[in-house]
């Protein structure tokens, strides 16, 4: 009987219980398919993210559905206004040892890039600009969220929001020496967000 990916990824993991690696080898079965199928560039630590082809650009995260999270390098704070700059999919998966099938996939997201900013951020100066705000409204609201940003990036980010309003983003993103990433909110969408394909659900 021909076995499938998933099995032969249950066959490797069992009692593995360290998230960074089960994640990553996940995410390299993924990417060994990709490969197969298709012809695609695989990055590494040094490149950032793990496709980072211009015409994909995107980063995989994998995460367990107790706590749907993951890190990210830091850039920049625009990142959590404007977006991460990259896509990201994303597997929410189950594990449990005491089963013959130990690890079960719940859902899967594409995220575009332009939906990777943090949520309540962008939700709140959208009301701000809605309501005619105007530059001291931003820069106080930034500052209360704690924007990790000095007065010169504060006052160039301000420009931006004006000039440019940010789009609504999905994430809820932490302030951290690296970003922390939660996905909760993309997980339990109910609606059809442009920009967020639902691409499998349990």
């Amino acid at each position: 009987m021909k076995k499938t990916i998933l099995d032969l990824i249950n066959e490797n993991i069992i009692g593995v219980t360290d998230g960074k690696a089960l994640g990553t080898y996940i995410e390299h079965k993924f990417e060994k398919i990709l490969q197969e199928k298709y012809t695609v560039t695989i990055g590494s630590s040094a490149i950032g993210i793990d496709l980072p082809d211009p015409d994909i650009n995107t980063d995989l995260k994998t995460t367990r559905i107790t706590q749907p999270q993951s890190s990210c390098p830091y850039k920049n704070a625009r990142q959590k206004i404007f977006g991460l700059g990259y896509n990201l999919i994303i597997f929410v998966y189950e594990k449990d040892d005491k089963n013959k099938n130990n690890l079960q996939f719940l859902h899967a997201r594409f995220i575009e890039n332009y939906r990777t900013a943090d949520y309540q951020t962008t939700r709140g100066l959208r009301d701000i600009l809605n309501r005619n705000g105007n530059e001291d409204d931003i820069k106080a609201f930034l500052m209360d969220r704690n924007l990790p940003v000095d007065d010169i990036g504060l006052e160039q980010i301000t420009q931006e929001i004006i000039n440019n309003p940010p789009n609504i983003g999905y994430l809820t993103i932490s302030n951290a020496l690296q970003w922390r990433l939660q996905y909760s909110r993309v997980i339990k969408l109910k609606e059809d967000i442009e920009g967020i394909v639902k691409i499998y659900d349990h």
